[in-house]
């Protein structure tokens, strides 16, 4: 007689799609998984996610043999619902920067001169910038207000999902996790509490928040029966998928860029660069967020009809620092820097440096400088560094591995590919049936690992071109 297995299920509800994963809650394998699309912006009704983590279900042939699952989700996305629980206007994502204005109006309301910026990373472990949650509460306030006014309800994307696959009681029973109200300007990773007085700041009224649950909670059931745990932003996630410990860094390059670890003590950054996020194991989750990460791949590979393939090996074929061409990536404004209403740029361009080669290493090199400087800047905060692991999209890339390398100054380790925030989710799962004081250890398979000679002039080119690029908020 076969032995029956418990098996767990993860969920990722990205910006670009929803992925289903369902594995062993023992051992970790994969047995079966789904995907669906979502449509293409940076506003969405959420409707649409629940019908695409309903047709991703289906691809994964169904839960009903599932003894737990989790949702991990793109972070800071606002979802406002009325006292019924219906949604109250589609949901602002975090890649929409309409509220860099709302952003700046913030800060300067808690201090002018720089003295707003160190009370919000003081109060909440952040300074806003127009991902954060509530900005896009200020921004929905002073454009929309009477949508603004029927809001009785703040929820994030994750905390949606998780509630729906709960029956949605109520919206006195919104749930979330550490990790994600982290992100959203209103919650302290350090106090573990709420600042209901930001809240208001931002929306202009009180409203009903999620419950904040610990990582190894309940956040109830679904109708058959499948225990849901607490969830997590995917970040938080995709740390706990990749099997990120304290000294590890996690450099993720999907439709944002991230640069992120696992620390004991919380992060206060009064420059704003480093996020005091919470991770989803109990800890925290210092961070830096670009805007700008795998889409400069394809935008540049779309330019010059290759594919990413191509792209990889024309970067290859092109000298490090592409002989001094430089692009600065802001194709769709900036995060880190906070430029929301920045665009690329190209620099050192001449007959020489006018080749396919040329430019796509330049777009590489660019965007990986971006996350280099993330990188420089966790460390300025005291973050350790003993590793870097490489995920997400463009980890895929040869080519950026290597250039990874040389621009981080030290060796990267690429685990193989996988859906590392839907993989943590279900290790978050695996978590919440076993009842251990850590997660259950599951292997993350073969890894890859690349160590090129450093290249800071690159950066240095890099560095002097991308100060030239101003802020254009106001």
């Amino acid at each position: 007689m076969t032995e029956q297995r418990t098996l767990v299920a993860g969920i990722d509800s990205s910006t670009q799609s929803c992925k289903v994963v369902v594995r062993d809650a023992d051992t970790g394998e994969l047995v079966r998984q789904g995907r669906a699309s979502h449509p293409d912006g940076t506003e969405i009704d959420p409707a649409l996610w629940w019908g695409a983590l309903g047709e991703a279900v289906d691809q994964a042939g169904g839960l009903d043999d599932v003894q737990a699952l989790s949702v991990g989700a793109q972070q800071h996305g606002m979802v406002c619902l009325d006292e019924a629980g219906e949604v109250v206007r589609p949901a602002l994502l975090w890649n929409d920067t309409r509220s860099g204005q709302a952003a700046l109006d913030l800060r300067a309301e808690l201090g002018a001169d720089g003295a707003g910026d160190r009370a919000w990373a003081e109060a909440v472990g952040v300074v806003p910038v127009s991902s954060f949650t509530v900005t896009k509460l200020r921004w929905l306030a002073r454009n929309e207000p009477a949508a603004a006014e029927r809001t009785a309800a703040v929820a994030l994307p994750h905390d949606w999902l998780t509630w729906k696959l709960a029956g949605a009681a109520g919206i006195e029973t919104l749930t979330t996790d550490r990790s994600d109200a982290s992100g959203t300007g209103y919650w302290s990773a350090t106090t573990g509490e709420y600042r209901r007085d930001l809240l208001t700041l931002g929306l202009g009224h009180d409203a009903v928040l999620p419950a904040v649950l610990g990582p190894r909670d309940t956040a109830g059931s679904t109708p058959t029966g499948a225990a849901l745990g607490a969830g997590a932003g995917d970040n938080a996630a995709a740390g706990l998928g990749v099997g990120a410990r304290p000294g590890d860094v996690v450099i993720s390059i999907g439709t944002s860029g991230t640069v992120f670890a696992v620390a004991d003590n919380a992060v206060a950054d009064p420059s704003g660069i480093v996020a005091g996020f919470a991770d989803a194991t109990g800890r925290h989750l210092p961070l830096v967020c670009t805007l700008n990460a795998a889409r400069v791949l394809d935008a540049v590979a779309g330019t010059l009809g290759v594919t990413l393939d191509e792209l990889g090996r024309l970067a290859l074929s092109a000298p490090a620092g592409s002989d001094g061409l430089v692009v600065v990536p802001y194709l769709e404004g900036e995060r880190t820097p906070d430029r929301p209403d920045a665009t690329g740029s190209v620099h050192g361009l001449t007959l020489r440096t006018s080749t396919a080669a040329h430019l796509a290493r330049a777009a590489i090199e660019g965007m990986l400088c971006g996350l280099a400087d993330g990188l420089d800047a966790l460390i300025a905060q005291g973050v350790r560094c003993d590793r870097v692991l490489l995920v997400g999209g463009g980890a895929r890339s040869e080519a950026v591995c290597r250039i990874a390398s040389a621009l981080l100054g030290r060796p990267v380790v690429v685990p193989a590919p996988g859906e590392y925030v839907a993989d943590g989710a279900a290790r978050q799962a695996a978590w919440l049936l076993s009842g251990g004081t850590e997660p259950p250890e599951w292997s993350i398979g073969d890894t890859l690992g690349y160590e090129e000679d450093a290249a800071p002039q690159v950066r240095e080119r890099y560095a002097a071109a991308r100060d030239k690029v101003l802020p254009q908020v106001g």
